[in-house]
C-alpha cells in the first residue's frame, strides 16, 4: 500500500476506531456486558466492511479510473445494504444486545465516511502527472505558421 493510501487509511480508521470504543464503553455500562459485546462487533463490522470498500476503491483508481465514480457509489449502496442486512439478521438474536449493535454500526459508518470524506479533502492529490511535466516535450502538432 503506498504511503499516502496508508495515511488516508490512519485518518480515516483512528477516528472510527476511537468512536466504537465509546460506543462499546457507553454500551457497557447502560446494558452490561452483552451491549458491550453488541457494540465491538457493531463496531468491527462497520470498519471490516468500510475498510475492505476502502481498498476495493483505491484498487479500482489505479487499475480501472474510468469506472471510479460509478465503483464508488455501487460500492457504498452495497455497504449500506449490506450493515443493513446485518442489523436485520442480528435483531432477535440473545448473542449480544442489538440495540448496542445498531447503534455503534451506524454511529462507526456515519464516523467512517466524515472522515473518509475529510481525509479526500486534505489530501494534496495532483490533478498533473509529475513525471509527464519532467519528461521529454511532445511534439508539437497543427501548423506551425
Amino acid at each position: 500500500m503506498p504511503s499516502n493510501d496508508a495515511r488516508n487509511l490512519l485518518q480515516i480508521a483512528v477516528p472510527s476506531a476511537a468512536v466504537g470504543a465509546v460506543a462499546v464503553a457507553v454500551s457497557g455500562a447502560v446494558a452490561g456486558g452483552k451491549g458491550a459485546i453488541g457494540a465491538a462487533v457493531g463496531t468491527a463490522l462497520a470498519i471490516l466492511f468500510m475498510g475492505i470498500g476502502l481498498y476495493v476503491l483505491q484498487w479500482t483508481a489505479k487499475k480501472l479510473p474510468q469506472l471510479f465514480q460509478a465503483m464508488g457509489l455501487m460500492l457504498y449502496v452495497a455497504q449500506l445494504l449490506l450493515l443493513l442486512i446485518f442489523v436485520s439478521v442480528f435483531q432477535d438474536t440473545s448473542l449480544f444486545n442489538a440495540k448496542a449493535f445498531a447503534a455503534s454500526l451506524v454511529v462507526t459508518t456515519v464516523v467512517w465516511m466524515a472522515a473518509q470524506a475529510r481525509a479526500h479533502m486534505k489530501a494534496k492529490i495532483f490533478y498533473i502527472d509529475p513525471e509527464d511535466a519532467k519528461g521529454e516535450k511532445s511534439d508539437k502538432t497543427g501548423s506551425s505558421s
